[in-house]
């Protein structure tokens, strides 16, 4: 057992990922199940409905990072395969799409449409405060010094 605080944290975590994971790996073999099954009677509607189930199933747990991307691609692609053997593409394309199953359903509320919405006045706009000037440091100017060249001697011109 971690002795330090974070990592007992990680510890639980993970724990919870994992049990979560585990839920939805079942979700995805029963629908899988499901599909073969169907698909094993020749029920076309049944087997539409249920490969429909597995790839959002699928694509979801992707989503929530529990599969990787090339494995549910790979699954989805086996998955089209075995439902083309049976039904045309058209076919599928066509149908309804059943949205993945749950276990309990809530009842909508009913929607209350609004009949006249309010005129709403132009805001006016109040006139902006005066910004305040911020004193910057005055930068000293930047002198360069000029470089010194040795001195040349005159030659002292003769007194005539």
């Amino acid at each position: 057992m971690p002795q330090i605080k974070s990592a007992i944290k990680r510890v639980k975590t993970s724990e919870k990922n994992h049990l979560r994971n585990i839920s939805y790996k079942s979700k995805i073999k029963s629908s899988i199940k499901r599909f073969n099954l169907a698909l094993s009677e020749n029920n076309k509607e049944e087997s539409i409905k249920y490969f429909k189930n597995a790839v959002a199933i699928l694509d979801k747990s992707v989503s929530k990072g529990i599969l990787p991307k090339n494995t549910a691609s790979r699954q989805k692609s086996s998955l089209t395969k075995k439902i083309n053997t049976l039904i045309k593409p058209e076919e599928i394309k066509n149908s309804t799409p059943a949205p993945p199953e749950k276990a309990v359903k809530t009842q909508k509320k009913p929607v209350v449409k609004k009949t006249a919405k309010a005129v709403k006045k132009p805001a006016t706009k109040k006139p902006a405060a005066a910004k305040k000037k911020t004193v910057k440091a005055k930068e000293k100017p930047v002198v360069k010094k000029a470089t010194k060249t040795a001195k040349k001697t005159e030659t002292k011109k003769a007194k005539s």
